[in-house]
């Protein structure tokens, strides 16, 4: 069963792009790194030319190990990002990758069509749930052990694919028993957030697993650990491993591609859409 047909108007029946504008100085991919409002807004240009129906702006960067951000100076970044789509685009989607609550309802407050994305789906701020439920807004639950600083050290599942699906499902649940509508939320099975290489590629051999809970799915694979530690590249080398990641996910029944490179994303899921067409 399908739960969500439509976020601001991103119809989320079919796939489409979530841009990474990352307003950090520590983000894994050195390119997506945006600290000052120039750059922000070529950025946010750029990935708009380029056909993203979301932007997923970001202050805290969540890669293994980051340093710890304090919350006013998360704001900050991620107001003057808010600022910067806003004068580039009035109405796109925003959505605001924060796992604090405070974050997410300053968030709210200053602008429309606001979605959050939490990695951690409300395990570690207490209130974000209560948050988001009230203001009514998307909500992404994105599966994670620990945090980032301790998610590496918390890998190791019986099959993750059906463990992860199985606590999204259940996450799901929680979210609706609290009083969230069953079309505000978007599932993430968290790829790279405490899973090995190995987990990361069953994780999308079954992500069909994820997608049969019927909410729209995040596939985040852009430029990860995933893929350069197996071509023995760097992040920066790995766009052709990000797109054949990509069709995959696709295949497998993601909704939004959250990326880097916008316009690959989008020709990805243009080719992918005609493959389909013409499947006998």
């Amino acid at each position: 069963m399908k739960h969500t047909a439509e976020i601001y108007g991103v119809d989320m029946t079919v796939p489409c792009v979530m841009a990474v504008v990352n307003v950090t100085p520590d983000s894994f991919y050195a390119a997506s790194r945006t600290m000052d409002r120039d750059a922000l807004l070529r950025r946010v240009e750029e990935v708009v030319d380029e056909g993203c129906s979301i932007i997923d702006i970001g202050g805290y960067s969540s890669r293994p190990g980051a340093d710890d951000v304090p919350a006013d100076e998360e704001w900050h970044r991620v107001e003057t990002g808010i600022r910067c789509v806003r004068e580039v685009s009035p109405d796109i989607p925003i959505s605001v990758d924060t796992f604090r609550a405070d974050i997410a309802l300053r968030a709210i407050e200053s602008t429309q069509a606001v979605i959050i994305n939490d990695i951690s789906a409300g395990e570690i701020d207490e209130r974000m749930v209560e948050t988001v439920i009230a203001a009514d807004v998307p909500y992404v639950a994105m599966h994670m052990r620990g945090t980032p600083a301790s998610m590496q050290q918390s890998c190791g599942y019986d099959d993750v694919a059906t463990d992860v699906a199985a606590w999204l499902g259940a996450k799901a649940g929680e979210l609706m028993s609290r009083g969230m509508r069953t079309e505000r939320i978007i599932l993430d099975a968290g790829f790279g957030f405490a899973k090995s290489t190995d987990e990361c590629f069953a994780l999308l051999a079954g992500l069909h697993k994820v997608c049969e809970k019927g909410y729209p799915v995040v596939a985040g694979l852009s430029r990860k650990s995933m893929i350069y530690k197996t071509v023995g590249a760097t992040p920066e080398e790995c766009l052709a491993g990000t797109a054949a990641l990509n069709w995959e996910a696709l295949r497998q029944g993601a909704k939004i591609l959250r990326v880097h490179d916008v316009r690959e994303a989008v020709d990805t899921i243009r080719l992918f859409n005609r493959y389909k067409e013409n499947m006998q």
